[in-house]
């Protein structure tokens, strides 16, 4: 066992009380999933406990925001793991052990299960939603100012910078790495202008909190009910970014007939003042600036990183974006992209 897990195993016997027999029978077991740069440990006592073990650097700044934000969607009434123990200095995060099954390890159940579990999933994120700034509401003008008061440290919401750095992002990493496609200059202003606009219709389209990576391997499936995890990056945006995160996820293909029937059931939810038409302009929006976003990170974790993994969704992400872009009408110069970079045939 390397020196660093016996420090894990240390900590947790600190923070768990344990000690004598018990202790040696403490053991860890490594979790590899996603491209997360955090070490994730499965910390087994005897037969019939276990917790989860983080252990985090400081290379992502967002990383040590993760206990309070779990504290705050706590108490908000959005189900995330139980924290049990956190050392800021160590960057070690002690939690409750959630399982394996997620809402991606569902993707092969019938519908009528799957739709229960992603009705779950948009009712129990909607606080989250529906918090601070989400504009216009046909409820009160925000939460009470005590509620308000408890947002904690969070990263810096989306504006046209970020907004712009996902494009870059998704032009660098995915259509350049990937698909080997470099834009002339005519076409790269007419795509840069297409996309301008489909930043400031992102941005008027009013600021809700998001998780940001609101997919189905962050979506645990515990007691019948999801809890999310994997929420360090939550910061004010459009709430249509989480819901295209959500439906347009490449890692789980939904019907045409699936994803609408959801997004119907979403703007019901939700209370916000918004006709179908209008909602659902926003939801495609939101749903192809997370899929450049998402193809962009295919592109550099899995050629950059190593995570060949990753490589393996572009198909079904491209397609999906393609599909939002035609369904938009409004972005001809990027459903032209994804449809060149659908028929490149890709060698990694």
């Amino acid at each position: 066992m390397r020196h660093t897990e016996n420090t894990f195993i240390a900590y947790a016997r600190k923070i768990l009380g344990i000690a004598g027999e018990a202790a040696g029978r403490m053991a860890l077991k490594a979790i590899m999933k996603g491209g997360s740069d955090r070490c994730f440990y499965r910390l087994t006592v005897g037969d019939d406990k276990s917790f989860l073990f983080m252990a985090y650097g400081r290379q992502q700044e967002e990383n040590s925001y993760w206990v309070d934000i779990a504290a705050f969607l706590a108490a908000l009434g959005v189900p995330v793991p139980a924290v049990y123990g956190h050392d800021r200095e160590l960057g070690f995060v002690l939690m409750e052990d959630l399982g394996d099954r997620d809402l991606w390890s569902y993707r092969h159940e019938p519908w009528e299960v799957r739709r229960g579990l992603y009705r779950k999933v948009l009712q129990r994120i909607s606080p989250l939603h529906t918090f601070a700034e989400c504009s216009p509401s046909k409820g009160k003008d925000g939460p009470p100012a005590n509620i308000a008061a408890s947002l904690p440290r969070i990263m810096k919401g989306y504006d046209r910078e970020l907004y712009r750095w996902e494009h870059d992002y998704f032009l660098e990493q995915f259509v350049r790495d990937v698909c080997r496609i470099n834009l002339t200059e005519l076409e790269g202003a007419a795509l840069g202008e297409e996309l301008a606009a489909l930043t400031g219709r992102l941005l008027g389209a009013g600021k809700a909190l998001v998780h940001r990576d609101l997919q189905s391997q962050n979506i645990m499936i515990c007691g019948g009910g999801p809890v999310f995890i994997d929420f360090q990056g939550l910061r004010r945006g459009s709430l249509f970014y989480d819901l295209g995160s959500l439906l347009c996820d490449p890692y789980v293909p939904l019907t045409a007939e699936e994803r609408d029937e959801l997004l119907r059931y979403a703007h019901e939810l939700l209370p916000l003042d918004l006709d179908w038409t209008p909602f659902r302009e926003g939801f495609l929006d939101g749903s192809a600036q997370r899929l450049m976003q998402a193809l962009g990170a295919f592109g550099f974790l899995g050629l950059k990183k190593g995570k060949e993994a990753f490589l393996g969704h572009i198909p079904q992400g491209i397609e999906n974006l393609c599909r939002m872009a035609a369904a938009s009408g409004r972005l001809p110069e990027l459903l032209k992209l994804a449809e060149r970079c659908n028929g490149v045939r890709l060698t990694y």
